[in-house]
């Protein structure tokens, strides 16, 4: 008779089609059904934040629910950051996690449902009756609320038979919010009338526009409209046409592309939250412009923001171009009048790329890197002060291609663990990693893992400046004593080649040929390629400028 595990492993499995995660007493009697009788396939972790990192970066990079396994006490403690990241960035997934026997815990058992709910997940406890119904509700919550749950299943119900399992049924999923009501209509037909009449429009999409598929109709409201474009960190490539793309608002941005954003009469914001980094603390546009929110979330996210109407950003999109089309609206022309190139230049450093102080300059080795990184590619982040360059140096196609695991929560140490959920999300594609020394070392566990699984589609780009870069830019230069904040320099190549990996120090642009040359090689007959490249400390990302001078004004 299949068993309760059996029943979770078999509904889960219907429903995702990838877990990751680590083996432990509590859910190995889940692996055992789920490696034996399902299609779902498990890639082992080797840290349990890992597993949960894993299936994290495989929605953000498939659209696709995924699961995480992990057993009880230190194994479901050791996800939380991992689960906390998820929670913060509204990724739907689910932890299968083993918890306390129903008799009550044991000296090893902690309050798995408070602590889980401390970092904003919920979770759902299966019985010996109702596992397969229990499942189904637990992943229905996720998908509905794109948020993470936690799966719990009790030591002592775990191997317990549980008779046939049931044909348990499909998660019920909301339609798209649609506007309702005179107030949405009458506040799209007055933001109509102000695109139609403005001299300056400018568009703003996030990761919510993508996720609700808008941007075909992003892409006709800026031909309609004659907008400039421009997008968050996390909605990158989300506009079709990118010849009138500013590039990323906020500190990533270029800085006459921002001097263009003030310039905007009219703003419309699709599907961003307008963090304090997308606003530039409070500086992103003019006193003047006028700024309208489309978003699902129940008001406007910030203070700056004049109008806003509640609903889905494809759906309300589409209603927006009717609207303009009754008025005639004719496009304004003022994108014809950038030079949008020039706009979103970068300095990319010296000609030889050595700095001052005799190392790389990372501005040179991100410019260098864009040339050579394959095309065909799905870039992952970690979290520190290096996370402006690929942001700032490397295009993407679209958002589910730039995957930036950490930053919702502000951690570091969830890298190289990203690597494989978007191994497995994209198996055709690249997957390039760019991380720096202390967040790749917090993660180490993982670097077997992402060489594994990614093997000759894998690339990792360590900046690699002995020091944890952010802390020392923006405490450091306010007296703050930097021996902390400083690392001894590692050797990632040495530690590349002892997972299986090629690993190569890279010390001068001339270096960086050895990805051209590696580009070319057949997948199947080249291993995975770490550049450890050894980079100024001195070299500062302007959005770290601009978080030290909002650090100041306060």
């Amino acid at each position: 008779m299949p068993t309760v595990s059996a029943h979770v492993a078999r509904t889960v499995a219907r429903h995702v089609d990838h877990v990751f995660g680590v083996m432990g007493n509590g859910n190995a009697w889940f692996l055992d059904d789920l490696t034996r009788s399902t299609r779902a396939r498990f890639t082992a972790v080797r840290h349990e934040a890992g597993g949960v990192v894993a299936a994290d970066a495989h929605f953000r990079a498939s659209g696709r629910i995924a699961a995480a396994t992990a057993t009880y006490g230190a194994g479901f403690t050791n996800a939380l950051t991992a689960l906390a990241e998820a929670a913060a960035a509204r990724v739907p997934l689910v932890l299968l996690a083993g918890d306390e026997p129903t008799s009550g815990p044991r000296p090893w058992d902690v309050d798995q449902i408070a602590l889980a709910a401390a970092v904003g997940a919920r979770t759902y406890t299966v019985g010996r009756a109702d596992a397969a119904a229990t499942s189904v509700i637990a992943i229905e919550h996720s998908l509905t609320y794109r948020v993470p749950v936690v799966l719990a299943i009790p030591y002592d119900v775990a191997a317990l038979e549980a008779g046939p399992i049931p044909d348990a049924p499909e998660p019920a999923l909301p339609a798209p919010m649609a506007p309702t009501g005179p107030f949405d209509a009458a506040a799209i037909t007055d933001l109509a009338k102000h695109l139609a009449t403005a001299e300056r429009p400018l568009l703003l999409a996030g990761r919510g526009a993508w996720l609700a598929g808008a941007g075909p109709a992003l892409g006709d409201l800026a031909e309609a409209t004659g907008a400039l474009t421009v997008t968050t960190a996390l909605g990158r490539g989300v506009f079709p046409d990118g010849r009138y793309d500013l590039g990323v608002a906020g500190g990533f941005g270029a800085e006459r592309a921002m001097e263009l954003v003030r310039e905007a009469d009219v703003a419309v914001v699709v599907g961003a939250s307008l963090n304090q980094f997308t606003m530039r603390f409070g500086d992103l546009f003019a006193p003047g412009t006028r700024v309208v929110q489309i978003d699902t979330a129940p008001a406007a996210t910030h203070r700056h923001v004049g109008g806003f109407v509640r609903g889905d950003a494809a759906l309300v999109t589409r209603i927006l171009l009717a609207e303009l089309n009754t008025l005639a609206a004719k496009p304004s022309g003022w994108r014809e009048t950038v030079d949008v190139a020039a706009a979103r230049r970068y300095d990319t450093g010296p000609a030889d790329g050595i700095a001052p102080d005799g190392r790389l300059d990372p501005r040179a080795v991100a410019h260098r890197l864009a040339d050579l990184l394959p095309a065909e590619r799905v870039v992952v982040s970690d979290g520190g002060h290096f996370i402006g360059w690929a942001n700032m140096y490397w295009p993407v196609a679209s958002p589910d291609r730039m995957v930036m695991v950490g930053t919702a929560y502000q951690s570091i140490g969830l890298g190289f663990p990203s690597v494989p959920g978007a191994a497995a999300a994209r198996p055709d594609d690249a997957v390039v990693l760019t991380t720096g020394d202390g967040g790749g070392l917090m993660a180490l566990a993982d670097l077997e893992t992402a060489v594994r699984t990614a093997g000759g589609r894998g690339i990792t780009v360590v900046w690699n400046d002995a020091a944890y870069g952010a802390e020392v830019h923006v405490y450091g230069r306010q007296g703050i004593t930097k021996e902390p904040m400083l690392i001894p320099e590692t050797d990632f190549a040495a530690l590349a080649e002892a997972v299986g990996a090629e690993g190569v120090v890279v010390r001068s642009l001339a270096d960086l040929d050895r990805l051209a040359a590696w580009a070319a090689e057949p997948v199947a007959d080249r291993r995975f390629l770490l550049l450890d490249c050894r980079v100024s400390g001195d070299v500062v990302a302007p959005y770290q400028e601009e978080i030290l001078r909002a650090n100041r004004a306060r």
